[in-house]
Order: structure tokens, then C-alpha cells, then sequence
């Protein structure tokens, strides 16, 4: 197991973190919370003064815009922060709720701002990579509102995929997944009976293999040529980030 930070481990896939840098990601976690899978963190609508960075698990973000309606916006593996789309308003825009067994640090929003200010070239990736998850998320919603059932999933798919290499949970194409099949249909707007088909489906194309919950994706191209899928994930601009202050590296 990586000893290092998650958040750091996330961060590096980017860019090289000084000493300091590391220190002050390492710093945030200092405080530990486990939960059961099925446990809600923080309801939409709660006031949110902490953000929660994940140690291990997994976790959704989700709004109910009508009565026994949910809509999955994002999913959160090792190493992201969640309630970054609660620090604007001081409540929380979505519920949180841990998808497998999982571990968060918690952090306050005042010593999260304190990050930015004494490690700008740190905030400014921050600020990058949650832009790239903002396009992810836009082309996964577009994908719910334009395309068939197969592509939603695939595209799904392959965007969990591309999360769990650079959150550096995986190394080829072969996942467990631990979400059931009515939380994939309310990631991508199906009914559990049409998910289940969906997912018959792309098997029939031999692009992807189902073992429980394993995934294994036999054909990363092509299944992301065939839905015309986009990684936003791989790849972060750095190159207009602040230098780094005076210290040793």
C-alpha cells in the first residue's frame, strides 16, 4: 500500500510536488472518519463547513430534483475532495453517500483557503483538475441527454476507468465496481431493468467482460471510439501555474 498521501499521490500524477507542498497536503489529513457503504456523509440542503478528502472507497455526490427521483452527479475515488461544490454557499449542494466501505479526512473550508494562500502553485492544480472533472461530468450528462443506453453506460465506464489511473487505483483496464445496477441507472438516466440489458449488451460486442463485480474493458479504444468518448482526466495543462515559492524541492 502507498504510504503517501492520497491527495498527494492524486496531485503528483500531474506534477512534481516539492517537500513543502507534500507536507501541507499531508498536513490536511489529519483527521480520519470511516463509514459504511449506504451511510449519507451530508444531505443536500445541510449547512457544510468541511470539505472530505477520500482516503479509500468510493462515494457519489446526488440531488433529488423531484420527489423519489435521484440524480448521481459524480462519482469520488482515493484521493479526490469531495464538497467542493458546497464551498460557495456554506450548505451543501448534494448528498454525499459512501458507495463501498470507506475512509475520509475531513477538513475545514478555513484551512483549505489557508492552502491556497501559502501554496498558490498547489491551488492553481487544484483549480485545473476540478475544471477537468467539470467537462467530464458536462460530457457524461450530455451523453445522458443525447445518446442510447449503451453509449451512457460505456461512456460511464470509461470514465471511471480514467479516474481510477490517475487516482492510482488501477493500471490496466480491469476494475471491481461496486455500485449497483439502480446507481449506474441514476449516473446515466436508465431504469435498473434497462442497465441490465445495457450492460448485456456491451458484452455481446466483446468489448467489455462482466465477472460479478469485476469489470474488464478487453478494448479501451475501441469501445471509446465507438461512443466517442473523451478523457479529460489523463492529461492536466501545467504549464501556466505559478513557480514555485523559495524553498527546498
Amino acid at each position: 500500500m502507498d504510504a503517501r498521501s492520497p491527495l498527494e499521490i492524486r496531485l503528483s500524477q500531474h506534477l512534481a510536488l516539492t517537500y513543502a507542498e507534500r507536507d501541507a497536503l499531508r498536513w490536511l489529513e489529519r483527521r480520519e472518519r470511516s463509514y459504511r457503504a449506504g451511510t449519507v456523509l451530508i444531505r443536500e440542503g445541510e449547512p457544510s463547513g468541511e470539505l472530505f478528502i477520500v482516503s479509500s472507497g468510493w462515494l457519489h455526490g446526488s440531488i433529488s430534483p423531484a420527489a423519489g427521483v435521484r440524480q448521481i452527479l459524480r462519482f469520488y475515488f482515493r484521493g479526490d475532495i469531495t464538497t467542493t461544490f458546497s464551498i460557495a454557499w456554506g450548505h451543501s449542494a448534494a448528498t454525499l453517500t459512501a458507495v463501498s466501505n470507506c475512509t475520509v479526512f475531513t477538513v475545514e473550508r478555513d484551512a483549505f483557503g489557508r492552502l491556497f494562500q501559502q501554496h498558490p502553485r498547489i491551488g492553481a492544480l487544484l483549480y485545473a483538475v476540478s475544471a477537468s472533472e467539470e467537462v467530464a461530468m458536462a460530457d457524461r450528462l450530455t451523453s445522458v441527454g443525447r445518446t442510447n443506453g449503451m453509449s451512457r453506460v460505456a461512456t460511464l465506464l470509461l470514465d471511471i476507468r480514467s479516474r481510477l489511473m490517475v487516482t492510482g487505483e488501477l493500471e490496466e483496464a480491469t476494475f471491481e465496481l461496486p455500485l449497483t445496477q439502480q446507481e449506474l441507472g441514476d449516473a446515466v438516466g436508465l431504469t435498473k431493468a434497462h442497465v441490465n440489458r445495457t450492460l448485456k449488451a456491451l458484452e455481446a460486442t466483446g468489448l467489455l467482460e462482466r465477472h460479478g463485480r469485476l469489470i474488464r474493458i478487453t478494448d479501451v479504444e475501441g469501445l471509446a471510439r465507438m461512443v466517442e468518448f473523451k478523457d479529460r482526466h489523463r492529461h492536466v495543462a501545467t504549464d501556466w501555474l505559478p513557480p514555485v515559492r523559495s524553498q527546498a524541492a
